[in-house]
């Protein structure tokens, strides 16, 4: 089965709708844009909805098309760290601004996964556990699992405390590797989004170097 897996940039605009809801209508504009340019209809997709409380960033969920359209025109839609979808045509996206978006598809079992992977998951060994729910859940063998990684923030401007200030790539890598992904199965962008205008940063948008506070996504889907 071939699958989609794309990110955007900044070229595209902003993807995250504010909460008091002031660009809804400029974001719905943007993602239809970007997905239709992949093929893809905003109703079909379900976003990845990421909520910064409590202390589990490791909530994961399965998705068909009763969820399609969920977090894609306003907020509703049950928290979540990642989805998974065994249903072609359901397309899962993701914004994001200083963290790796990770899609992770098994070719034998057409399991599709898209997983935030933030500081706050990485701490909770986030991509390890990823790859971990898959197995579990799905009978994923981590042999065949394929993945894609977004650019990411690097080392010298958002180096990871927890860590012993080591880049969010190099843990991330570490983490998947020692679930038994293939280094030779990782797409990965190298893209250092600190200091890349084509990528959305929270944190150069903090620190005054970045004009507007943005997220760009990643998105992936199953063709029918």
């Amino acid at each position: 089965m071939n699958i989609i897996v794309a990110t955007s940039t900044t070229n595209d605009g902003n993807m995250a709708i504010k909460q008091d809801l002031s660009n809804r209508d400029q974001v719905i504009k943007n993602r239809t844009t970007f997905l239709t340019s992949l093929g893809i209809n905003i109703q079909d997709a379900t976003r990845v909805m990421i909520v910064y409380e409590g202390n589990n960033y490791l909530r994961y969920r399965e998705v068909d098309d009763s969820n399609k359209a969920e977090g894609m025109f306003n907020g509703d839609g049950a928290a979540a760290d990642a989805l998974v979808t065994r249903t072609p045509g359901q397309a899962l996206f993701l914004p994001l601004a200083d963290c790796v978006g990770a899609t992770i598809y098994d070719p034998s079992q057409n399991v599709l996964m898209l997983s935030h992977v933030g500081r706050h998951s990485l701490e909770q060994f986030g991509a390890r556990a990823s790859v971990e729910f898959l197995i579990d859940n799905y009978g994923c063998h981590p042999e065949d699992l394929m993945v894609w990684l977004t650019p990411a923030p690097g080392q010298e401007r958002y180096p990871l405390y927890a860590f012993d200030n080591r880049s969010f790539k190099d843990v991330v890598f570490e983490q998947l590797q020692s679930a038994g992904i293939k280094r030779e199965h990782i797409t990965d962008d190298p893209t250092d989004t600190t200091n890349n205008p084509l990528y959305y940063s929270h944190s150069e948008f903090l620190a005054g170097r970045q004009t507007d506070d943005g997220r760009y996504a990643m998105v992936a889907m199953m063709q029918p």
